[in-house]
């Protein structure tokens, strides 16, 4: 957990928290609740970012916090670990003992996340600042575009002043980048090269159409008081920022990772840099809340990858798709080269590609609250990643709703080349990402009462993309979804086999010399996806060393708790209860949450067998 998710997962407070705080919750907080919520609100405090994410102070009288973004120096992140140490120690005073079961969860999450982060943080140079993933050139622009509000004048002048705050954060990578290859930190040379493309890329179109300024243009042409020449205005000194502070920061950058070029090679693993054995063993531990080694995470995916390829192969026999003999990858091009499952890639095809989706998450819908108690009330919208950011992205990815209900769930999904993600792929792609994977479990969190909203904010990697993946299986399983769509269903197997492989090369990669064409050759042996999908894919595992391994691991994990409360109530086993157990608790760590489950088998246990 980075320390930028530390402040996401703490950005959900209650406004009452700022207007009516008394002196007892902020001095001498009375219980663990008050104290997490005493903590959270010091977070938000500290990050004008995740503020700003909440939507309900900003262009409000309270609005102190619009004009700013959050510092990229390491006194910052100095600050910041000082503040997680002394919130932790406090912590203590609190529990776990003599509080009651809802309470001691909340007490071991809170205790986990710190713990985790003050582990991240032994490492001032854990990883890469800027990658084409991550690190401010991607965050700070779909951030200023997309989350900040500009429903006024006032809201467009605190933008301009975050613009001009941005390029003074793009100076402070400049150093941090530099600092960082001072001391062996540098990262492979395709990674480099992807991060050039983005930097190139975002400079490229005249100041007066970047995204930068037309976003903002766009944005005010909804704002009735702001009438064409303040609009034209607000644009004109966009776009002397862009043009005087920005442009020229992100040339300072480029120049810079040129030089990066001249002094990396190609070795793809973390061990490259200092202390990396170090750095991938907690990322692991960080990422799939358990303490798999690396060794044991290898040989789980050599036994998942050989299970789903069997599975796969029986479909693709029964459909008549290639012959027997031929490898995996070989018969899925095939399937793709036949009529329709290919969107154009085109505007109109990209199109044609959402309203497909939209029509899968449609379907899901209406069927789900036959498996769900709770059926979160927060819309979806899916849209296409941006096309500055496109190069590096993964195949699509989930952001969720803003607390207060400004903003809907969203599902990016790339659409560089349509051809990356087949008709026959998208039932499970969207219900991965959609309902009820990523958006159940995200919206659902914020649904939750009575509890600190810390826990509704959480994000555990292996939580999140365990419970999508479960999400998958299920829609099979339980929902339905592919009855008589058996290539729906090997959509399915692909993406459970791609997460399965992802076990094997990201460990690969880190822990056993795995070179990037070795991870490429694997992913594209077992999956049969496209080159370029693949491509991008394993470079993510390469800047987000552990990350990919969180899926499968969480799937499985609660495969195992279901498995062994279907066993232990037989008949009497509810599927709607356990997901409102597995959702309605908030995100944590898998040994948390197999204890929450095995807790509320013994209750539904001891209560049905009581005359």
């Amino acid at each position: 957990m980075t320390l930028k998710k530390f402040f996401a997962v703490l950005s959900g407070v209650l406004l009452a928290c700022l207007l009516g705080a008394s002196m007892w919750f902020w001095f001498t907080p009375v219980g663990l609740n008050n104290y997490i919520n005493k903590v959270t609100l010091q977070a938000l405090l500290r990050s004008p970012e995740s503020l700003s994410s909440l939507g309900f102070l900003d262009d409000t009288p309270l609005d102190f916090h619009g004009h700013r973004l959050t510092a990229f120096t390491r006194e910052e992140e100095l600050a910041t670990l000082d503040f997680i140490r002394r919130a932790r120690e406090g912590l203590n005073r609190y529990g776990p003992e003599g509080l009651d079961p809802q309470e001691r969860l909340t007490w071991h999450i809170a205790a986990w996340m710190m713990d985790d982060q003050l582990a991240q943080g032994r490492f001032e140079r854990g990883g890469y600042r800027l990658t084409q993933l991550d690190g401010v050139t991607v965050q700070l622009p779909q951030f200023l575009t997309d989350v900040h509000p500009v429903r006024s004048r006032s809201g467009a002048e605190r933008y301009l002043k975050r613009l001009e705050a941005f390029g003074e954060i793009l100076q402070q990578a400049h150093h941090r980048v530099s600092d960082d290859r001072d001391h062996g930190v540098v990262p492979p040379d395709f990674i480099v090269r992807r991060v050039l493309e983005q930097l190139r890329a975002f400079i490229a179109p005249q100041a007066a159409d970047h995204v930068l300024v037309r976003s903002l243009g766009d944005r005010l042409a909804a704002v009735e008081s702001v009438d064409q020449a303040l609009r034209s205005d607000f644009e004109r000194r966009a776009q002397a920022i862009v043009e005087g502070r920005i442009v020229p920061a992100y040339r300072r950058l480029i120049s810079l990772h040129e030089d990066l070029l001249t002094r990396t090679d190609s070795r793809a693993g973390i061990e490259r840099i200092p202390r990396g054995r170090e750095i991938y063993e907690a990322a692991l531990a960080s990422h799939t809340t358990t303490r798999l080694s690396a060794d044991e995470i290898h040989a789980l995916g050599l036994t998942e990858v050989g299970r789903l390829k069997r599975e796969m192969q029986e479909i693709l026999n029964a459909q008549g798709i290639g012959r027997p003999t031929q490898d995996l990858h070989v018969r899925i091009a095939a399937l793709n080269a036949q009529a329709g499952q290919i969107f154009p890639n085109t505007d109109e095809g990209r199109k044609a590609m959402i309203d497909h989706l939209m029509d899968i998450h449609e379907k899901v819908m209406r069927v789900a609250p036959r498996h769900f108690k709770t059926v979160p009330p927060h819309p979806l919208e899916i849209v296409r990643v941006p096309e500055y950011q496109q190069d590096g992205s993964p195949g699509g990815y989930y952001s969720s709703p803003a607390l207060d209900g400004s903003r809907p769930g969203r599902f990016y999904i790339n659409q560089k080349d349509t051809a990356d993600n087949p008709r026959w792929t998208l039932a499970s792609f969207m219900v991965h990402e959609g309902a009820p994977g990523h958006h159940f479990q995200a919206a659902a969190a914020l649904s939750i009462e009575g509890i600190p909203l810390m826990r509704q904010m959480a994000n555990f990697t292996a939580y999140a993309e365990g419970w999508a993946l479960y999400a998958e299986r299920i829609a099979k399983t339980d929902m339905g979804l592919y009855d008589g769509d058996p290539l729906g269903d090997l959509g399915r197997l692909q993406a459970e086999m791609f997460r399965a492989a992802r076990l094997v090369v990201d460990t690969g990669l880190h822990a056993k010399g795995w070179t990037r064409e070795k991870a490429i050759g694997y992913m594209i042996e077992h999956t049969g996806m496209p080159v370029a999908e693949l491509e991008r894919e394993v470079e993510r595992y390469v800047v987000s060393p552990g990350q990919a391994t969180a899926y499968m691991v969480g799937l499985l994990a609660i495969l195992d708790m279901r498995r062994r409360a279907e066993a232990a109530l037989g008949t009497r086993f509810d599927a709607r209860e356990f997901h409102e157990v597995v959702l309605m608790n908030g995100a944590m760590p898998l040994d948390l949450l197999r204890d929450t489950v095995e807790r509320w088998v013994e209750r539904e246990a001891g209560a049905r067998a009581r005359p």
